[in-house]
């Protein structure tokens, strides 16, 4: 539900203004988007704006690339990379959902099989050992299968490159911070994440590990957090999208896995 008293307007508000100075210049945002609702009209419409904000870093060509984790980042990042003229590689990170619940997780597995746990939620959640396992077991083997399916493969060549990492928003962070960990074992120039939406709290804590950060909507927390609430059309992107999207970037010369076999 979103907050739409004044009074609850004015506090987000307040919240996300005073913490801006943690984030220092790491974090470039649009103020006039700052804890807006429905900012966006798809993800198309965010990833066009989000390549506005990203064209001013002046980002290398050359030595850059786009890791959009999937599947809503892969509209985003196909936006960003026609605008830009930056390959585009996916980032097969996924959520450890809690076992009740189909959209929020406490946790997040990256590609090599590592994987970060949200340890207070886990515990006001009151999950056992045996069942955090087994959700860690199937967003490993739902990682595997869309590497295989997208990527065909589950090795990396990032190192030395600037990375922009891409998502259609944040909600807790751990899926990106997974994919920041992961990122960082390559030894890149540089990692920057661009995002449409998150709440600030969750920039804050992926701040400590990257050089920038780019998000057009920035929000706050405090009386929940949904990265649908930022778009007028919203909805679960299917694996065929993803494939069109890999086939139109394949056209344009811009699928990076592709570069790599070539």
């Amino acid at each position: 539900m979103l907050p739409f008293s004044k009074r609850y307007q004015d506090m987000e508000y307040r919240y996300v203004t005073e913490n801006l100075p943690k984030l220092g210049d790491k974090l470039v945002y649009c103020k006039d988007l700052l804890c807006k609702y429905h900012v966006f009209i798809d993800r198309i419409d965010a990833g066009k704006k989000l390549a506005g904000l990203l064209q001013e870093l002046n980002i290398s060509k050359e030595n850059s690339l786009i890791l959009a984790i999937p599947r809503g980042g892969m509209p985003v990042a196909y936006n960003i990379a026609c605008k830009l003229n930056i390959p585009v590689d996916l980032m097969i990170c996924r959520k450890i959902l809690i076992p009740w619940n189909t959209e929020a997780g406490f946790g997040a597995v990256s590609p090599d099989g590592t994987f970060i746990l949200n340890e207070y939620l886990v515990m006001e959640l009151g999950l056992a050992d045996d069942i955090v396992q087994n959700q860690v077991e199937k967003a490993l083997k739902e990682m595997e299968r869309l590497c295989l399916k997208f990527r065909g493969t589950k090795e990396y060549f990032i190192n030395a490159r600037t990375v922009v990492l891409v998502d259609d928003g944040i909600a807790s962070g751990y899926t990106m911070l997974a994919a920041v960990k992961f990122v960082r074992k390559f030894n890149p120039a540089n990692i920057i994440i661009a995002t449409p939406t998150a709440p600030i709290s969750s920039l804050i804590m992926l701040s400590r590990d990257v050089n920038k950060i780019v998000c057009l909507n920035v929000r706050s927390s405090l009386f929940g957090f949904a990265v649908a609430d930022a778009y007028h059309v919203w909805y679960d992107l299917s694996d065929e999208e993803v494939l069109k999207y890999i086939n139109e970037l394949e056209k344009r010369g811009l699928w990076y896995p592709k570069k790599q076999v070539m």
